[in-house]
């Protein structure tokens, strides 16, 4: 996913996890950070970039709240699957089959 383009929408930030939010905001800021520097020493050459970071990280501090108040579903992760040893050997008694 990419950071401050039009792709990044309030349904699409419903399928990441927090954690995953969290990364995708400390990149935003990080962005953004290095969009003022690069206008501060006159390299900036789309100066329409900083506005749509800006919103993708409204976007996403928006879904985080929603969360914390209950607004907004949080996804569920995937249950890992847990190998106990009798499975392995379930397994492996169904391949020598």
């Amino acid at each position: 996913m990419a950071i401050g383009t039009k792709t990044l929408a309030p349904a699409d930030l419903d399928t990441f996890e927090n954690e995953r939010l969290i990364d995708e905001l400390k990149k935003a800021k990080e962005e953004l950070f290095n969009l003022r520097f690069q206008a501060a020493t006159g390299q900036l050459e789309s100066h329409g970039r900083v506005r749509a970071v800006k919103r993708d990280i409204a976007r996403i501090y928006t879904v985080i709240r929603e969360r914390e108040l209950g607004l907004r579903a949080t996804p569920v992760a995937a249950p890992a699957k847990k190998a106990t040893k009798a499975a392995k050997v379930e397994e492996t008694a169904e391949e020598n089959n």
